[in-house]
């Protein structure tokens, strides 16, 4: 997996920003999150500046994209579905392209 990052005019930013979603893009499956494990460790993550932020997770074997949206000093996660680790990793390349969402 290759680490993506598009320009920005805010030097502060070190994270990866997503691009403009593209046309027919895929609609990811989001849910609440569930206990699955007692712990995950996140892999990469896009930058914290943006209102939204997805981190690529993985725990018990399988791999996930996990969202947070947050506003007004309050936030709410979801989870796309938990895959085999060559599946989610697809996944996340197609969100950093634009391609998924």
């Amino acid at each position: 997996m290759m680490a993506r990052r598009s320009a920005t005019p805010r030097e502060e930013c070190v994270g990866i920003h997503l691009p403009p979603l593209r046309d027919g893009h895929l609609k990811i499956d989001w849910s609440d999150p569930m206990p699955r494990c007692g712990s995950v460790r996140v892999r990469s993550h896009t930058c914290a500046c943006a209102p939204i932020v997805y981190e690529l997770c993985t725990a018990g074997g399988l791999v996930h994209i996990r969202r947070t949206v947050r506003w007004s000093g309050d936030s709410r996660i979801s989870e796309s579905p938990w895959l085999q680790a060559g599946d989610a990793i697809r996944l996340w390349d197609r969100l950093l392209e634009g391609d998924a969402l």
